[in-house]
């Protein structure tokens, strides 16, 4: 069985494309010309986005050619670094920063530079809807250097009332007066990184906290009146049995969060776990108690009255993460920061690594000579890296693929390929065929469909869609199925 993999913070996380040509970038950008499911995607820097101005209503463009409403913040800080982790930290020790700590200090403003400099292109641009401030910690960093990042981000973009402001947080590195401070700053969403509630998995994985402190910052959340709160488990951990899972869950579920993430352990070269562990082998679970636990996981959380929106993702009802549904739907958005990802003008791109690469990429933003600008005429490869694009996110999340609009962007003709590719899995109930009512059609309606045209096919198909929880695992396969039938 291909196992579901998924990164850990979204924003980090990869999108397998076909290579991308891309005209120009600054000599200081790192650019991917290919990638692959664990590869970052195709990158560009932020700082050269420069469409010619215009004056076009923003409803008249394709949604990935609007102006970004969302913006990610990366905040790299940690205590220690955790044995699964990959991604661009500074590990600061077990001591509590200060505003002094020029580590940080130094950080926060080569972020701001970064904002303040980059040109967006777009006129007029309209206020951000969504902030999301990732790590790393970012709990570990000042709510005073929190609200520079802030009065910068009002300052070049605007932020709506009632805008989506997320912080990931982890136990052990607040209180309830620096979280009141952050609420005051408007943060109106934590994501609680709890992973799980036995301590003995906590430190094998290098978690520098403990079930206690898990407990306390539950505590200061509901104490706090924190009214959007998600909890972040992983499962397939080393040495994680079926019943510290099941205990976790129900341990979560007793906490009330309004959201919880569930996250497969991802064991990436380079790391702890990378040197340690060969992924299915013992201490790690099987590929088949991997798959028992994600299932499980799917029947508490449901049980429990959340709904499962997204591959990693469970909410009640309207709670659902405004902002990482920014990346499902495959709307633009700003990220920002050491390592961070953005997706402007139909460009995926990338800040440097490395801290001191990422230094000078912002010094050097002003005088950067190339411009990432839009092009009116898109490739038949560009095209389909979209499509590309477009099928796999959607088919991530409970909504799966509007068949009727990408009919509408790319032709009948790929819905036709995608309805022949996925023909057997939907006769075996891992892919899902819904009407314009949301109702299930059956495998003999949908064969009724196959001798359709492609465009006939998307006036009674309305969405594709893989079953929750066993289309889910096989996500990956399915996925890759979906790219071979349109780009083969």
């Amino acid at each position: 069985m291909q196992q579901l993999k998924s990164a850990l913070v979204p924003i980090l996380s990869t999108f397998p494309t076909k290579p991308r040509t891309v005209q120009a970038f600054p000599s200081t950008a790192t650019f991917v010309t290919s990638s692959s499911t664990q590869s970052p995607p195709p990158v560009c820097e932020n700082a050269s986005l420069n469409p010619p101005a215009t004056t076009t209503t923003t409803s008249a463009l394709p949604r990935h050619l609007c102006p970004p409403a969302s913006a990610y913040i990366h905040l790299p800080f940690c205590r220690k670094r955790c044995h699964y982790c990959d991604f661009p930290i500074i590990a600061l020790g077990s001591a509590n920063p200060t505003d002094a700590d020029p580590r940080i200090s130094n950080y926060v403003e080569l972020l701001r530079q970064e904002i303040e400099s980059t040109r967006t292109g777009f006129n007029p641009h309209p206020p951000l809807e969504t902030v999301f401030f990732g790590g790393g910690t970012p709990s570990l960093v000042s709510p005073n250097l929190v609200s520079s990042i802030m009065d910068t981000l009002r300052a070049k973009f605007g932020i709506t009332d009632g805008a989506e402001i997320s912080m990931e947080m982890d136990p052990g590195t607040f209180d309830s007066g620096k979280l009141k401070e952050m609420m005051g700053l408007g943060v109106n969403r934590v994501s609680l990184g709890v992973q799980a509630f036995q301590d003995e998995l906590l430190r094998s994985c290098g978690r520098a906290h403990g079930v206690e402190e898990v407990y306390e910052a539950i505590e200061i959340v509901g104490s706090c009146g924190v009214q959007n709160w998600s909890l972040d488990l992983i499962s397939s951990l080393p040495h994680q049995t079926h019943e510290m899972w099941e205990e976790s869950l129900k341990l979560a579920v007793d906490a009330r969060p309004h959201h919880v993430s569930v996250y497969d352990l991802q064991v990436e070269q380079d790391t702890k776990f990378g040197v340690l562990y060969t992924p299915g082998e013992f201490p790690l679970p099987s590929e088949t108690l991997s798959a028992d636990l994600y299932r499980m996981a799917s029947k508490i959380l449901a049980d429990a009255g959340y709904i499962h929106y997204e591959i990693s993702s469970y909410a009640k009802k309207g709670y659902e993460c405004k902002h990482n549904s920014t990346y499902w739907k495959n709307a633009p958005f700003y990220g920002f920061g050491l390592g961070s990802a953005s997706f402007v003008n139909g460009s995926r791109f990338s800040r440097p690594k490395k801290m001191k690469d990422y230094a000078n990429f912002v010094q050097n933003l002003d005088s950067a000579e190339a411009a990432w600008s839009r092009s009116d005429d898109r490739s038949l490869d560009a095209d389909k890296d979209l499509a590309l694009d477009v099928v796999m996110l959607s088919l991530r999340t409970a909504r799966g693929l509007d068949v009727r609009s990408f009919a509408d962007a790319f032709g009948g003709s790929m819905v036709s390929s995608l309805c022949k590719v996925y023909k057997p899995h939907i006769e075996s109930g891992h892919v899902v065929c819904l009407d314009k009512e949301r109702k299930s059609m059956s495998a003999d309606e949908f064969s009724k469909l196959m001798v359709a045209r492609g465009d006939e096919i998307s006036g009674n198909l309305a969405f594709l869609r893989l079953s929750d929880p066993d289309g889910f695992l096989l996500s990956n396969e399915l996925i890759s199925l979906a790219f071979s039938a349109i780009a083969p």
